[in-house]
């Protein structure tokens, strides 16, 4: 069976940064010995350090493709899970939706509750354990069967986006657990584009993947795009509104929070389908905190 590799974009002495496939689990389910983004992220440190171990910040689900950072030892972990709210200060992402929101761009605010094991639903706001999502988007690019949407958290809740875009009539193209039909690229199409983070000296670095090329392909050329993974001569770039366009991979820029705004969030969850860090790599932390 052929193993996703991903491409590690950064690394310090704290962290380092994978831009993961669809495809490839960050963590190996319980009771498998499939190959795993750990696994792949345990190797790069220990080319440093060969009794090392990576251990879990948070994650992306399988078929979600993008950045994921990883912790280069337990006490870096525990730190970073401490304050990833206050740490994290962008987490966007693109997604190929069916239909077109009705707006270019506006705000989504839920309340989420999950009515069964890895499935989430949209309740009231006086529902017992509902959280609130909220999430900024802009549509990019408009086709006659799919969109391209831009995505922006302010919250990290369990599947917030593929729930919310759902929710408003847009389901992510190849996600039937919420209710789409089509499933044209074999995986979910969604990707996290950028993670910027609040570094400890108070700078910000800003970690970026491009937009898949096959997710351009699907809306612009109104085929199906499966396999169409080659580089295009140019790529959509929008700003949400009040946001950032972030800097290149890797780089880091000074200066004060950009939005001045407090963090509405839930815990160390860096994107809309993360979820708790494991024990598994851990070199013994304490796991995250529940959603």
């Amino acid at each position: 069976m052929r193993i996703e590799r991903a491409q590690f974009i950064y690394e310090d002495d704290r962290i380092l940064v994978a831009d993961k496939p669809a495809g490839l689990p960050v963590i190996a389910p319980d009771g498998s010995k499939s190959h795993s983004l750990l696994d792949q992220a345990t190797y790069q440190v220990q080319r440093r350090n060969p009794k090392g171990r990576a251990a879990v910040v948070h994650r992306l689900d399988r078929d979600t493709s993008g950045i994921v950072v990883f912790a280069r030892n337990a006490r870096v972990k525990i730190e970073l899970m401490g304050s990833w709210n206050e740490t994290v200060q962008t987490r966007r992402y693109v997604a190929v939706t069916e239909a077109c929101p009705n707006d270019d761009s506006g705000v989504l605010e839920d309340w989420l509750s999950e009515i069964s094991p890895g499935r989430m639903s949209v309740s009231s706001k006086g529902d017992r354990h509902a959280l609130v999502a909220i999430t900024r988007y802009q549509v990019l690019q408009k086709g006659s069967r799919f969109s391209l949407v831009q995505l922006e958290l302010e919250t990290g809740r369990k599947h917030q986006i593929r729930v919310q875009l759902a929710h408003i009539g847009c389901p992510i193209a190849g996600d039937e657990r919420y209710g789409s039909t089509q499933n044209p690229l074999g995986r979910l199409c969604l990707h996290a584009s950028l993670l910027e983070l609040r570094m400890p000296d108070g700078s910000l670095q800003s970690f970026e993947s491009p937009v898949p090329p096959s997710f351009i392909a699907l809306v612009a050329k109104k085929t199906d795009a499966q396999h169409q993974e080659r580089s295009p001569a140019k790529q959509p770039r929008a700003t949400l509104k009040h946001g950032y366009g972030g800097t290149a991979k890797g780089s880091s820029t000074g200066g004060p929070d950009r939005r001045g705004n407090p963090r509405r969030g839930n815990g160390p969850t860096a994107g809309e389908d993360h979820r708790p860090a494991a024990r598994r790599g851990s070199q013994g932390a304490r796991p995250a905190p529940k959603a």
